[in-house]
């Protein structure tokens, strides 16, 4: 059986780092679902700035976006206004057509987990059309050679 990635990637996860705002907090609260998703985008930025590229500039220059097909986060603990937390990001799978972002999402005081995701990437061109990563950009993702890995 040939695994859909062609790319195992183990590498050391980078990390961003975010104060709560109270504007992200509900009436009860507690940070609001659907903002760990915008960390998640901001933790993705970051990492990609950590390789030596800027996100902006492959989308200008080479016309390639990830465009997210699928995402999800398991919220295990509240997050609060104020809070400092940490988003650790990694490419947890990748080939030339697919990147697969995992994250952990912890309060910095106590390293306590709040919550872990996903996304998962299709690259495409400015017409929405699925593409390939650049060539350039490949080692940084973790992609290999051409030749796809096999599973057994």
């Amino acid at each position: 059986m040939q695994s859909l990635y062609t790319v195992d990637v183990s590498r050391t996860p980078h990390e961003t780092r975010l104060r709560v705002r109270y504007a992200e907090t509900d009436q009860m609260g507690v940070v609001h679902h659907a903002n760990y998703l915008i960390w998640m985008e901001v933790a993705r930025v970051d990492w990609c700035e950590a390789r030596g590229f800027q996100y902006r500039d492959m989308e200008r220059e080479e016309g390639v976006f990830l465009a997210v097909v699928e995402t999800s986060c398991r919220h295990l603990r509240p997050a609060r206004f104020d809070d400092q937390i940490c988003v650790r990001s990694v490419v947890e799978e990748a080939n030339s057509r697919i990147a697969k972002f995992a994250y952990e999402i912890f309060r910095v005081t106590g390293q306590e987990l709040l919550a872990t995701g996903f996304t998962k990437h299709v690259y495409v061109n400015n017409q929405m059309q699925r593409s390939r990563l650049p060539e350039k950009y490949r080692e940084l993702f973790g992609v290999g050679s051409s030749e796809p890995a096999r599973t057994t």
